[in-house]
């Protein structure tokens, strides 16, 4: 959900102006067909084939492409307000909204509705937005606009997708391409926390090497193995290789498992699926076997995707007559771009994939090529990153099929569309926009181009897959400044002894249900010189102290626990120290639950410090700068695999609320507004009373007055148990 850097900086310095009147130089378009799906006044499912055009942070909405069809009005337009987030739902079968049929073209169009964003931003922040300005606290009125738009007002999360295109965009390609990746959030390959794993290369075979765990051997445990590939393709394709089901593309280079069927969609992000293993290289086998196994996926915010594949039941795939039911190994994917060699542009991907195996046999062929592990099928699937190697190294055009959105981007000094498109006043912010194309006429020409079937009195797009959602925030101005504590003043003693909380401090490594504060060696932040060469340097002990941690649980998610009576905020002690950070990390299950982590500062912050910024600045601002560092320290390397050793905007994944009063700072931490972020805590809830978890805390430094960044906070929390949650008291 974002731009590359180098198109933000270019955007900041060629677009500096007026956000209305005369045309400006340098500024970006984003353009190309996509189907709008929604319900009419009378209740009936519609699928229209519209082109969107963006430019700048301005959006119409036409029925024809206004290129080809010069003077054509538009039948909505908008603009992209300041507010807007776009999250992606994932791969899934949508009845409302826009969607598309690939990863990569969702990506496109968020980068580019972030990009328009950023506009609004720098418009907010230099002042050129004055109508903006004005009109923030109407910003997302939806009372005022027509019965027909009301009905939109809860389904804000499902508005804007984009879909599937008529035979003739098959013609047509993509012009958003690599130049628009993102690095924004993340410099360098090095990971953000110290990986717990020490892989040893102890094999090289058809050009992909293989990695022993060595750490896990030291340990007596089952063997952790990963195979490692340069692919020369981008991420985004190999990832939908990867997934689809279509057995002639598989056949091509997955030799165990070329035989799937899609047994259910849960949601965007995960699904169940039905396969068969062919038997015929593995002789020792006398059956047929057959499997069902559970796939989730998800983009990070560094452009990197992950698979997790485990076994599963079902109760709509009973084991099947003469096939043997089996449990497939556990095993992950890693999909990660890689910047083009210097001597070509080709793109490129590292692609991993990763396993556990029972040691018998593994280390006999460590030793001896002649032992039978090469029939056996943890080694056809370290052989499948092979597979994928020769299958792309046989088809260097290959681009996965994609008959959806024809994104155009391009600066421009003039254009096709209308010229009122940035005269006058737009009020129609830019989800009602979308959301009001239901007032169009249902039976026109384009609705018989598409690909739609019936099923249960519902209209469905055939092959939508991935979907993205916009949700509308309210924010305030930004402030700017430069580094942290006050040093003219003297610090306080803070006695711990005073706060309390109700998960009790660890004592030692082998406590269980508790929390620790370790220092910040095991993660790495941005080093001084980071703007110049990506460095990252091991963190230093944290800024803050925790004082304590609060562990609840209730039928809703618990807001504002700064503001209860019972906080230890509001305590006499809490009242005395100079500032209070406030975590509150909301945690969607049945009950909620919530981790409440309170850091203190011995002294006054800075108000032109980057903190003293953070904690009196907008929602805007912080929101793009507060990051969390995760690191699995102990527990199932799945999900060590799914949590990762990358730093997450928060702001930017999930919604976060500020709460500013008196001496402390708030930040309530919504992580079930992300269906990514869901599921990724439904696994770790699954084993939560089996790791050890670390969270660092910290404020993103993005200038070269804030560096080097420093940690804020830190959290050790040691194998916590669910039933331990205490029931919130108001």
């Amino acid at each position: 959900m974002s731009s590359s850097s180098k198109m933000a900086s270019r955007e900041g310095s060629e677009i500096e102006g007026s956000e209305s009147g005369s045309e400006e130089r340098g500024m970006f378009e984003y353009f190309g067909w996509v189907y709008h799906l929604g319900v009419n006044s009378i209740g009936h499912e519609y699928c229209h084939l519209r082109f969107l055009f963006l430019r700048g942070r301005y959006v119409e909405m036409y029925k024809r492409d206004p290129h080809e069809n010069p003077g054509i009005k538009p039948i909505r337009k908008g603009v992209v307000g300041h507010t807007l987030m776009v999250e992606e739902l994932g791969r899934k079968k949508v009845n409302h909204g826009i969607a598309c049929a690939t990863a990569g073209e969702a990506r496109k169009w968020i980068e580019a509705f972030d990009q328009a964003k950023q506009k609004a931003e720098y418009g907010l922040v230099s002042g050129s937005d004055t109508r903006s300005k004005l009109n923030m606290e109407n910003e997302l009125n939806l009372e005022g606009h027509r019965p027909r738009i009301r009905r939109y007002a809860h389904g804000l999360k499902k508005l804007i997708r984009i879909g599937k295109g008529p035979e003739i965009l098959l013609r047509r390609s993509s012009g958003l391409g690599d130049s628009f990746r993102s690095d924004r959030y993340f410099g360098g390959n090095v990971d953000d926390a110290i990986e717990p794993h020490e892989w040893k290369c102890v094999r090289t075979i058809n050009g992909i090497r293989i990695f022993e765990d060595v750490t896990n051997f030291k340990s007596g445990k089952d063997v952790l193995l990963k195979s490692v590939g340069v692919v020369d393709a981008d991420a985004d394709t190999v990832f939908e290789v990867v997934l689809s089901l279509d057995r002639h593309k598989r056949y091509e280079w997955d030799i165990l498992t070329g035989d799937l069927e899609l047994v259910d969609s849960v949601n965007g992000h995960y699904d169940v699926v039905y396969g068969i293993y062919d038997p015929n290289y593995l002789n020792q086998w006398k059956s047929k076997k057959d499997f069902v196994f559970s796939r989730q996926w998800f983009r990070g915010q560094d452009g990197a995707y992950t698979i997790l594949q485990s076994p599963a039941i079902h109760k709509k795939r009973p084991p099947r007559p003469g096939y043997q039911r089996i449990k497939i190994i556990p095993s992950t994917w890693e999909i990660r771009s890689l910047n083009p060699t210097p001597a070509s542009n080709t793109t490129r991907c590292l692609v991993t994939q990763m396993l556990e195996i029972h040691s018998h046999g593994w280390f006999r062929w460590k030793k001896n090529h002649n032992s039978n592990f090469e029939k056996t099928v943890p080694y056809a699937l370290l052989c499948q990153v092979a597979g994928l190697r020769e299958f792309f190294g046989a088809n260097p055009a290959l681009t996965f099929d994609s008959p959806t959105t024809v994104v155009h981007s391009k600066l421009s000094n003039s254009s096709g569309v209308s010229s009122e498109f940035e005269e006058g006043e737009v009020n129609d912010e830019f989800y009602d926009a979308i959301a009001a194309d239901s007032s169009s006429s249902e039976d026109e020409d384009s609705d018989n181009e598409l690909d739609l079937i019936k099923m249960d009195g519902k209209v469905k797009l055939k092959n939508v897959s991935w979907a993205i959602a916009s949700l509308a925030l309210r924010h305030n101005s930004v402030s700017v400044g430069s580094s942290v504590l006050d040093d003219h003043t003297s610090p306080i003693n803070i006695d711990a002894s005073q706060f309390h909380g109700s998960m009790c401090q660890g004592k030692d490594e082998t406590d269980t249900n508790c929390w620790t504060s370790p220092g910040g060696q095991g993660f790495m932040i941005r080093g001084k010189m980071y703007l110049q060469d990506n460095s990252k340097v091991m963190g230093g002990d944290p800024l803050l102290k925790l004082l304590a941690v609060d562990w609840l649980k209730a039928d809703s998610n618990i807001d504002r626990v700064a503001l209860y009576p019972k906080c230890l905020v509001q305590s006499e002690a809490g009242k005395k120290l100079p500032f209070i950070l406030v975590i509150n990390l909301q945690i969607p299950a049945k009950p909620n639950y919530s981790m409440v982590l309170y850091y203190a500062a011995d002294r006054s912050v800075k108000k032109d410090s980057l903190l003293g910024r953070f904690i009196d600045g907008s929602d805007m601002f912080r929101n793009a700068r507060f990051k969390l560092i995760p690191s699995i320290v102990e527990g199932y390397w799945m999900v060590k695999r799914a949590v990762g050793t990358k730093a997450c905007l928060l702001g930017k994944a999930v919604t976060c609320r500020y709460l500013r009063q008196d001496n402390f700072l708030e930040i309530d931490v919504d992580v079930g507004s992300s269906s990514v972020a869901r599921s990724i805590i439904g696994l770790v809830l699954g084993y939560v009373t089996s790791i050890v978890v670390d969270l660092a805390i910290l404020v993103e430094a993005k200038e070269e007055s804030e560096l080097p960044e420093f940690i804020l906070g830190t959290v050790r929390l040691n194998r916590v148990r669910l039933d331990s949650a205490v029931p919130f008291e108001a």
